[in-house]
């Protein structure tokens, strides 16, 4: 499978004179920081890796996604060569499971929650004694945040009493509880747990030039009616307003100037074996937690031999994950899963005090209660066997079919969690010379272990969840918890920011502190990473950094 690619072999990749600013990487951090500098009238080029999809070919990639004979990395046309890692550790890390190579990056694939960081997970080494804290605050955030949430389309309630402090609605209501969230909810209510609407990137109407959802529910990996957000719209607001955005050219390496002070131009190369210099004023990487870190460690040079950058030694380190805790099972009633593709339902009630019983039938933890990190309860609506993936699976076909369907369908429910992985020094994104990618370059080695705090938070999560679905009467089919948990895909850490020089890799603002010109953008910089889902705080972060870059020029 293509992946639906509809690049141009013939296109121009030559560099561009006088770009004001080269930005590495078409996701939603570049994508946000080109459209924004573009915008004021900036000379921008963007380099994006992979290639760019034709947004006709979603339909087929939704029929893909939905045969058993094809994976997910299949869908995006990831693996190869061109995407080869390793993986070290307690555990294997899979890395292209989720991964998007090309113009758009993860929001080609992604669920599309989005949730705005908690002002304690801005200083958890403050609070809790572990980890870092961040060199900004919430407050600094909150405004960039209420721009992410318009910039993206942002389908929401605004009723979820744990959250921060917000200074506006959500631009469009919210999507109605789905049917099995009316059934959690009875639970909920008699445990005392607080429910709230999902904040999604989805439109519950039309906005911004795409359709309201209709419900094609294979949001991920792909959504076929492009109601969901994905980074697409701002590369081509981007390229409206003057930029330039060139695929299929994988930076190789970054050069400097003679006192490695400052960037000097990117080098690339295309898919007719050129290679070419891309020189500007300013650098922005925005190629995720996993190629940022690599392409730095790449850039080694006399004035850094141990990467780009890296005058701390923290490129590659602290790398951290959102884990995933679930507890299934059956009732004896229609629970309608697989009806709506995403959660509309959640609970933040245990992300500030993970210990906290609820004194109506959640007990509060025993053993080691200060020790926990926070858990975003998930209540969702595709637990359990579709009817489609039944019908695809082996198993007969006419009446077999009806009879097996009628037994494995419909009655499952599902409480997921996502719990913060505390970030270690050991857990890191480093370069393994042992393999190379197309180009002959060392590929990127994950290592990833987990650790008794996050273990602890894991069986937290699950308790409650127990909890739940006990007062429903279902019987417990399956749990995931710290043995057999995995991660949510979201490379956060790498090149963490901070005040101190010796302690991280950029500043406050984004900023290499070894060099005045290159920044960095994403979730690579978030020192932790709380239990929310991160495109909405790395939409904010682009679009602080993209003021700051702007000043500067």
């Amino acid at each position: 499978m293509s992946g639906g690619r509809r690049s141009n072999d013939r296109a121009d990749r030559t560099p561009i004179e006088d770009a004001d600013v080269c930005i590495v990487g078409a996701g939603p951090a570049g994508a946000l920081i080109a459209h924004r500098l573009a915008a004021v009238g900036h000379e921008v080029v963007v380099l994006e890796a992979g290639p760019r999809f034709d947004p006709e070919a979603r339909i087929e990639q939704m029929e893909d996604a939905l045969r058993p004979a094809h994976g997910r990395p299949d869908v995006w046309g990831m693996g190869g060569e061109r995407d080869a890692y390793t993986s070290s550790g307690d555990r294997h890390y899979p890395l292209n499971h989720t991964r998007v190579k090309g113009v758009g990056g993860s929001t080609l694939h992604w669920q599309g929650m989005v949730m705005r960081l908690h002002e304690r997970d801005f200083a958890v080494a403050s609070q809790d004694g572990v980890a870092a804290d961040w060199p900004i605050e919430y407050d600094d955030l909150r405004p960039y945040y209420a721009e992410a949430e318009t910039a993206l389309g942002i389908a929401g309630a605004s009723d979820n009493p744990f959250e921060p402090p917000r200074e506006q609605p959500h631009p469009m209501a919210a999507f109605e509880p789905s049917h099995s969230d009316s059934i959690f909810a009875e639970a909920c209510e008699a445990l005392g747990i607080t429910t709230h609407s999902v904040p999604n990137a989805r439109n519950s109407e039309p906005y911004d030039d795409r359709s309201a959802c209709v419900g094609y529910g294979t949001c991920q990996p792909v959504c076929p009616s492009g109601a969901k957000y994905d980074a697409t719209s701002h590369v081509e607001k981007a390229e409206a307003a003057g930029a330039r955005v060139v695929d299929r050219v994988p930076v190789q390496r970054l050069e400097h100037d003679d006192a490695g002070e400052a960037v000097t131009a990117a080098v690339y190369a295309t898919p007719d074996g050129e290679t070419y210099r891309q020189e500007a004023r300013e650098f922005v990487l925005a190629a995720g937690g996993v190629e940022t870190p690599r392409l730095l460690l790449l850039s080694d040079s006399p004035q850094y031999p141990d990467g780009l950058a890296n005058s701390s030694g923290l490129v590659g380190r602290y790398f951290h994950e959102h884990l995933f805790a679930g507890t299934s099972g059956v009732i004896d009633r229609e629970t309608r899963q697989h009806h709506v593709g995403f959660n509309t339902t959640e609970s933040h009630q245990f992300y500030d005090e993970p210990a906290a019983g609820t004194g109506q039938g959640i007990p509060a933890a025993e053993a080691d209660a200060d020790d926990l990190g926070p858990i975003k309860l998930e209540f969702r609506n595709y637990g359990g066997p579709s009817p489609v993936g039944l019908a695809l699976s082996d198993g007969g076909w006419g009446e077999a079919l009806r009879e097996r369907v009628a037994d494995a369908y419909g009655n499952h429910l599902t409480v997921g969690a996502l719990v913060e992985q505390t970030p270690r020094r050991e857990n890191r994104v480093a370069l393994d010379p042992s393999i190379t990618d197309d180009h002959g370059n060392p590929v990127p080695e994950i290592h990833w272990d987990l650790d008794d705090r996050t273990r602890r938070t894991l069986r937290r999560a699950n308790a409650i969840q127990e909890g739940i679905l006990e007062e429903l009467d279902a019987e417990i089919t399956w749990q995931i918890g710290p043995e057999n948990t995995g991660p949510a895909f979201h490379h956060m850490g790498t090149t963490r920011m901070g005040a101190d020089p010796e302690e991280s890799v950029v500043d406050g603002r984004g900023r290499t502190h070894d060099l005045a010109n290159l920044w960095l953008a994403g979730s690579s910089v978030f020192p932790t990473g709380g239990a929310m889902n991160p495109t909405l705080s790395i939409a904010a972060l682009a679009l602080r950094a993209a003021d700051h870059v702007a000043e500067k020029l």
